[in-house]
């Protein structure tokens, strides 16, 4: 039985180890930005609420409130 390359274990001195998995900085939005989300489609960004905790968006004439980290939330 074969194992994944997922399950190997990586050796410290070995020139081919995997970097860190470091978490990608949260984008800044600011009233009046465009933008896209996965679910919603095209939007503006009404209003940014505390230190870009969530952010209130129109998308059409349908407003919804999307959380920080905004993984499915682009600026365009």
């Amino acid at each position: 039985m074969t194992k994944s390359a997922g399950s190997r274990r990586h050796l410290p001195s070995s020139p081919f180890n995997r970097p860190p998995l470091e978490e990608p900085p949260i984008e800044c939005y600011e009233a009046g930005d465009r933008v896209s989300h996965d679910q919603f489609g095209l939007g503006r960004v009404l209003a940014v609420e505390g230190d870009n905790a969530a952010v209130l968006v129109d998308f059409s004439g349908r407003q919804g409130r999307i959380l920080s980290p905004f993984s499915k939330l682009a600026k365009l």
